[in-house]
């Protein structure tokens, strides 16, 4: 726990770092925080931060800088950002209703834009609700799954059986899912296949699990795709020119897109925006950089995330806002389809 003054400290030194990118001195903050203290009781608070792991010197200054540690407590507890605030800077915060990809693809521009970092936005999950599965023999043990979605769209999967199925089993496993789960999302069809089994003879009541099992797989893979934006600005960031390893881990992190996808999905089941800092854990890869990210809602439903990626030493109390915002506009925007 820290007092009133390490906290103002605390908060005084991350605002300067973010601001200034340069290790902050006792004297400097003893100027800036706005209290009466003698630089050596300054350099005393920031010894025990240091102690606690919120700050650290860079072995070249004997100025102070804020660890990942300590950007958690500044995000958490130390900074009250105003959402309700429009950012009024920037583009048009105008988003098409009709064309849903323009949508997503405007507002991962949006916020790049906005905050001069790079802007991602993954695409809404629509409901994996079938209207029809239909199974062909390839060869021996192998089978292509054919499932059509509601919306018309059509997923392919080839599965690998234990036993051969003939032309006319496929065709039975085929007519029995469509005419008890058509119109029904896959999870749920998988569940109450489960409690059928023992209506079903052995094998094909495999190949119907493990075709739904596939085919929720499918439609789970067809629907998370990630909108990128302005990856170029990190190029721009003072932060990586030092270091070009952290930027090539970075830009691998946006080109195979699987960590990025995990961590938004992660992002989804909270309430309001979440905040990953580089070098706190495992969940953001690499150490400079930051998330800011945020669900967005359709007919009240969570159906997406976005964010904005930067530097760790980022305004964060600014992108909270942005993230925010824009939540509100692309849930507004796709709820009037």
């Amino acid at each position: 726990m820290l007092d009133d003054r390490a906290k103002l400290l605390l908060k005084t030194l991350v605002d300067r770092y973010i601001a200034d990118g340069q290790p902050v001195g006792s004297r400097t903050l003893s100027k800036v925080a706005g209290l009466e203290l003698s630089p050596a009781t300054i350099r005393n608070v920031m010894a025990d931060l240091e102690a606690l792991g919120l700050i650290t010197s860079p072995h070249t200054s004997a100025g102070r800088v804020p660890t990942a540690r300590g950007y958690r407590l500044f995000v958490d507890t130390l900074i009250t950002a105003e959402p309700e605030r429009l950012v009024e800077t920037g583009p048009s915060l105008a988003l098409p209703p009709d064309q849903p990809q323009k949508v997503i693809a405007n507002a991962a521009h949006m916020l790049s834009s906005l905050s001069e970092f790079v802007g991602v936005v993954m695409s809404p999950r629509s409901g994996s609700v079938f209207r029809h599965i239909e199974f062909l023999r390839l060869s021996e043990k192998r089978v292509l799954v054919i499932i059509v979605s509601s919306e018309g769209d059509v997923q392919n999967r080839v599965l690998f059986t234990e036993s051969d199925f003939t032309p006319s089993q496929l065709v039975e496993a085929g007519n029995y899912l469509n005419t008890h789960f058509s119109g029904m999302a896959l999870e749920e069809v998988g569940r109450r296949l489960k409690g059928e089994v023992e209506n079903l003879r052995s094998e094909i009541a495999a190949l119907m699990q493990a075709a739904i099992a596939a085919s929720t797989e499918a439609v789970h893979d067809a629907q998370h795709d990630v909108v990128i934006a302005g990856e170029h600005k990190l190029l721009a960031v003072s932060d990586f020119a030092q270091d070009m390893s952290q930027l090539r881990r970075a830009f691998d992190l946006f080109e195979q897109k699987t960590l990025l996808m995990r961590l938004l999905e992660e992002s989804s089941s909270a309430t309001g925006v979440r905040i990953y800092i580089g070098g706190e854990n495992q969940t953001m890869p690499v150490e400079d950089l930051s998330v800011v990210s945020a669900p967005y809602t359709v007919n009240g439903q969570v159906v997406g995330t976005l964010g904005v990626i930067g530097p760790t030493r980022m305004p964060y109390q600014r992108m909270i806002e942005i993230v925010d915002i824009t939540s509100r506009l692309i849930g507004n925007a796709l709820s009037q389809r």
